[in-house]
């Protein structure tokens, strides 16, 4: 999920891939090892998941911060971590295995239910992934005299070589793995990548997708029909129905940016200044009345029930005529968040915060 925002948290998180391209530093943070710190549960934080199978919570964001409870959220420890940039998105696909991705081009993985992790892609690795399947698609192009897509093809490896030169580090902003061989990942400017090995080997799919303007692909959904979607800046949505082989856009309702898609009976995006849509099929989408301006930025979506997740603390619960507010009172924005009994655990810029529903009123 992608979010540059001019307040709230996202300047932070996105200051370093507003520009085309930047000079890595003299310290490496994809090699650095992640800070121990006792207010860690108290930092930036980005995503917050469940671990199937395990009563485990697992939250990532500032600093390679790694956190994992085994007590539904009440106390949390940090796990290994092998780096120190700021990590965005984290899935766990089984009880043991997982992936985490965030910036520098950083992935990471863990076998063991996220008490350690290691790094398996990182920094300009990732670019040269681009630049390999650049190359074969230009020369599959160039062999099927297609010239137009030649020319574009090139002028987007020339501009992956050029961050390779500048030591440039690409940045990454959702995951989604279907099982623990096969996996996406998306980044800013269009990157795009999957694996069919658990992560050991990657594949480029940026430039499959109908995006010129290489528009930042911020959430990653695969639905329950197996529709595959991405939601991004300036209204980008496209999908794809074999898995990211190839792709097409779907009618935009909005040219601002989405930030999250969920599902729950009908598709939802959301995003800027409170835009909120519904599908249901992800490619004819109409307007919901979200009854806010704050900008939404994530989804809670689980057992038949829907929070919508904004700046300014906003949670919102799906009912039967719409969205109603069920906390809005912190000063802090919530970037993702896990319901557990009764309870919404929530990542964002304080850190966790934990909301019992049935005080606000919002447990039903």
């Amino acid at each position: 999920m992608h979010k540059i925002l001019l307040f709230g948290l996202w300047p932070i998180l996105f200051l370093p891939i507003a520009l085309p391209s930047f000079a890595a530093s003299p310290f490496d943070r994809a090699q650095a090892t992640s800070l121990v710190s006792a207010g860690a549960a108290r930092g930036l934080l980005l995503d917050i998941v469940s671990v199937p199978g395990s009563s485990r919570l697992i939250a990532v964001g500032e600093q390679g911060s790694i956190l994992f409870s085994d007590d539904q959220g009440r106390q949390w420890q940090q796990a290994k971590a092998p780096v120190a940039v700021l990590l965005t998105a984290v899935q766990m696909v089984s009880s043991q295995q997982g992936w985490a991705v965030g910036h520098d081009g950083v992935v990471l993985h863990t076998g063991d239910g996220g008490l350690s992790w290691q790094v398996q892609l990182s920094g300009q690795d990732l670019l040269k992934v681009q630049q390999q399947g650049l190359q074969q698609a230009m020369d599959a192009a160039n062999q099927a005299g297609d010239t137009a897509s030649s020319d574009d093809l090139q002028w987007l490896l020339e501009d992956v070589e050029f961050s390779l030169d500048d030591g440039a580090m690409p940045t990454l902003l959702d995951l989604h793995f279907i099982d623990e061989n096969h996996g996406f990942i998306t980044g800013a400017y269009g990157r795009m990548f999957a694996t069919r090995d658990g992560g050991n080997n990657w594949v480029s799919l940026g430039d499959r997708l109908p995006n010129p303007d290489r528009m930042h692909l911020n959430s990653l959904l695969l639905n329950t029909s197996g529709r595959l979607l991405v939601a991004g800046e300036a209204g980008l949505l496209v999908y794809s129905d074999d898995l990211g082989e190839t792709w097409q856009t779907a009618e935009s309702p909005y040219e601002g940016s989405f930030f999250a898609l969920a599902e729950r009976e009908r598709l939802y995006v959301l995003g800027l200044r409170g835009h909120l849509f519904s599908s249901a099929d992800g490619v004819n989408w109409q307007a919901e009345s979200a009854g806010t301006d704050a900008t939404l930025n994530a989804a809670v979506s689980v057992s038949g029930k829907l929070y919508l997740l904004g700046q300014g603390g906003l949670v919102m619960k799906h009912q039967k005529n719409g969205f109603t507010p069920v906390f809005s009172q912190s000063r802090n924005s919530f970037a993702a968040g896990v319901l557990l009994d009764g309870r919404l655990i929530l990542a964002g810029e304080g850190g966790i915060t934990e909301l019992s529903l049935a005080e606000q009123g919002g447990a039903q």
